[in-house]
């Protein structure tokens, strides 16, 4: 196992110095922002060059791209945007296989107007994932939903049915334990349940504001925040144990959205905290 982070939040730092700061601070991968004309990676740029430039500004490095991540709405309602998101995430899979990035990282898009999350995922997602599936799996890439709840992938039940109706092999998770814990969904037993599906997954953790929830409720916001590892109620030792013994070996990527730290601070101090159990 390695610990990286996403570098969304690097979004106004160059790529060479966002590998810069990975390879400083001991990290051994990073998640990619990557689209066209977008992100840290232009995916229309690595077609033209075949990688050399990301490669080379790489090597030596010791930091490996765990993933390119390209989130936005695959079941945009408007067909055009959904067409342009679609064609530029093909752009992004085409850019991950000639850098050798073994997974593409995106969401399970949002409910349709006037449909539910279940009703979107039986009627609407198999139209959209099982070809862009199958354009990825010709190319060696896994495609990986990071199980937002505001999307699709709320509650389990939800990542069972989708899985149903999509059910190529390459089709999985960045399975990220923070959306799940303030739902009161048993986070062990999802990584035990979706073994074979978890291709990626985000350390990030959850404070949870009890004397909050008992004021207004849960279902008001306001009473849990997302926070750096180790900050939280995650149990993050039991959770990367469970991860090995059902056979995850791949990335803890940081994903840093806790106002309570600075950027740089925020991704090394989860790191020297994850490190106790890598």
């Amino acid at each position: 196992m390695l610990i990286g982070f996403l570098t969304a939040p690097f979004r106004d730092v160059a790529f060479k110095d966002v590998v810069k700061f990975a390879a400083e601070n001991g990290f051994g991968g990073m998640e990619v922002v990557a689209g066209f004309k977008h992100g840290h990676i232009d995916a229309e740029q690595v077609l033209k060059d075949k990688g050399r430039s990301v490669k080379r500004i790489l090597k030596g490095t010791g930091i490996q791209i765990t993933s390119l991540a390209r989130y936005g709405n695959p079941l945009d309602p408007d067909q055009q945007k959904r067409e342009a998101f679609l064609n530029e995430l093909k752009m992004v899979v085409d850019a991950a296989d000639v850098l050798e990035v073994p997974v593409v990282c995106t969401l399970a898009g949002f409910p349709l107007p006037g449909k539910t999350k279940m009703q979107t995922i039986e009627q609407d997602a198999p139209s959209v994932f099982v070809p862009l599936c199958e354009y990825a799996e010709k190319r060696g890439i896994k495609i990986a939903l990071e199980n937002w709840f505001e999307t699709n992938l709320q509650g389990l039940h939800h990542f069972e049915r989708l899985f149903e109706v999509v059910p190529n092999e390459n089709f999985g998770l960045n399975f990220d334990p923070s959306h799940l814990v303030h739902q009161d969904i048993d986070y062990i037993a999802a990584v035990e349940r979706f073994a074979s599906r978890i291709f990626h997954t985000h350390a990030k953790d959850t404070q949870i504001y009890e004397h909050k929830r008992r004021w207004i409720g849960n279902y008001e916001r306001g009473w849990w925040r997302y926070v750096i590892p180790g900050y939280g109620v995650i149990d993050w030792g039991r959770y990367i144990g469970t991860l090995r013994r059902v056979g995850y070996d791949g990335v803890l990527s940081i994903e840093h959205e806790d106002a309570a730290f600075p950027r740089e601070l925020g991704f090394v101090k989860g790191k020297e905290y994850l490190s106790q159990f890598v």
